[in-house]
């Protein structure tokens, strides 16, 4: 698993061959916690089993089964833990594989709820690990690598799909509540360029305070149906159209006209043009022309994916491509169920 700032990411792996002999020898809490896993979509107000990322007829281990991709709320983790309590999670397994920074700060959590320890994982390895081995894995369905083409002419503007053969070197920017920048060269020789606080977190964060929303979703919607130019001011003679972000709210005839939307719109144009910038600039300094995408802040949000795509096309007068993947955020999650079964 993977506890991250703002989402907890698990993944599970459910074999598909087990013999009647397996079957009868099992024991009753392990059939209770797959049944649970995997005969829901939802897990109580707010987990999510995402059924169309599921992975069928997968080999790990000698063994074919399904891998299974869950979110939740990381405010909803002691409800997770006490889950794990009811059904005895700690009589199978008394040690989990677990990533990001939420394994630091949960760990006691996790000991004195769930009788459980944390076999802590270095967060980047996870995720350049879970990286090439979904991207290595997935054969059939929608290609999980993809690019939007024309991104600059919103009427042609369509994703279409892309394969990741002979990927380095790469830029990596993973989106989370934070951002983390890394050049990779090869699946063990990468580093960490640099990163930003401002990610999904203060987009969330900024739209809760400005538009009283509470969910990303709803954060996402509201933006969807907004105009950021209500609440930025174009600078047209500098960089030939760029944005003062908010530049129109020291107006008091703006700021009472402006809607919740507009504010949720300007508030994902800044951060994504932010992160754009400074993502731009990298690749510049590393002389990388391939820049991946990935994390839980482009989940359902093609209007940053549509606004990287164009940012990253138009600065670099078309020499760099942005590039996305389908699982986005359970990389790093992926990367430690692999570490479990292929000790590095």
């Amino acid at each position: 698993m993977d506890i991250g700032g703002t989402l907890v990411k698990l993944v599970y792996f459910e074999p598909k061959d087990i013999t009647a002999e397996e079957e009868q020898e099992e024991v009753e809490n392990l059939k209770s916690i797959r049944r649970y896993l995997t005969s829901n979509i939802a897990y109580g107000k707010t987990g999510i089993r995402d059924v169309h990322l599921e992975l069928p007829d997968l080999t790990l281990c000698g063994r074919t089964g399904n891998l299974h991709f869950i979110r939740f709320p990381t405010h909803d983790l002691p409800a997770f833990l006490q889950m794990g309590r009811n059904k005895h999670f700690s009589s199978l397994h008394t040690t989990l594989c677990a990533t990001g920074g939420g394994a630091y700060k949960f760990e006691s959590d996790f000991r004195t709820m769930a009788d459980l320890q944390l076999h802590k994982l270095d967060e980047l390895d996870c995720l350049i690990r879970g990286v090439l081995y979904i991207d290595s894995v997935v054969s059939s369905g929608p290609s999980e690598c993809y690019y939007f083409e024309n991104p600059t002419d919103p009427d042609l503007c369509a994703q279409k799909p892309y394969t990741l053969e002979n990927p380095y070197p790469l830029l990596l920017v993973n989106i989370g509540s934070g951002v983390s920048i890394l050049a990779v060269y090869s699946e063990n020789n990468y580093k960490r360029v640099t990163g930003t606080s401002l990610g999904g977190g203060t987009f969330l964060g900024l739209c809760c305070l400005l538009t009283g929303c509470s969910t990303f979703e709803e954060a996402l919607e509201m933006a969807s149906q907004g105009e950021s130019t209500r609440v930025d001011k174009l600078v047209r003679d500098i960089y030939g159209g760029n944005y003062e972000s908010y530049g129109n709210m020291m107006s008091k005839e703006k700021r009472e006209s402006v809607s919740k939307e507009d504010l949720a719109r300007a508030t994902l144009v800044t951060i994504t043009n932010n992160i754009g910038s400074i993502t731009r600039m990298c690749a510049l300094n590393e002389n990388i022309e391939r820049v991946v995408f990935v994390g839980n802040f482009l989940r359902v949000n093609t209007l940053s994916m549509k606004l990287l795509a164009y940012a990253m096309d138009y600065w670099s007068k078309g020499q760099l491509k942005a590039l996305f993947l389908q699982h986005e955020g359970y990389f790093g999650a992926v990367g430690a169920l692999l570490e479990l079964l292929h000790p590095s």
